[in-house]
């Protein structure tokens, strides 16, 4: 997937995204940023005990984390300091298990973005490149109060 170039904001930086994470679930879940491009925020996230379900593969709920987490973030790397955004609408499709013990990468793409919304593709990839789970998010951009 490609996306629209990402109107990033000019202080954004990997360490910054990874250090506004701490104390969050995002850092509870492992979830790393490793890659900000042109159309694209990129990172990583174990398949360990914090995002498994009891039979060993990777929770949906987790992937669903994970995805929201990239969007979210990148979504609000996009904003001035007079907006920001919130989740509005989440949807993803599971294509294939991941086992304990993996990694996952997850990218995340701007399909739309409008005054009052923005929309997000993000997939996901196991350790050997293959598709496990595709999502899109609808952001809803508001003034902060």
């Amino acid at each position: 997937m490609s996306g629209l170039p990402v109107p990033w904001r000019a202080d954004l930086t990997l360490e910054g995204l990874n250090s506004y994470a701490k104390g969050t679930m995002v850092e509870n879940l492992g979830i790393v940023f490793t890659e900000i491009g042109p159309n694209f925020l990129r990172g990583t996230m174990p398949v360990d005990e914090r995002s498994c379900q009891p039979m060993g593969v990777l929770h949906g709920g987790a992937s669903v984390a994970f995805a929201e987490t990239l969007a979210s973030t990148a979504s609000n790397a996009t904003m001035d300091d007079a907006h920001r955004v919130l989740g509005q609408e989440i949807n993803a499709n599971h294509l294939r298990p991941v086992p304990k013990g993996e990694r996952i990468t997850g990218t995340t793409y701007l399909l739309h973005a409008g005054a009052r919304s923005q929309v997000w593709s993000i997939e996901i990839h196991n350790d050997r490149g293959q598709l496990v789970c595709i999502s899109r998010i609808t952001m809803a951009v508001i003034n902060r109060r």
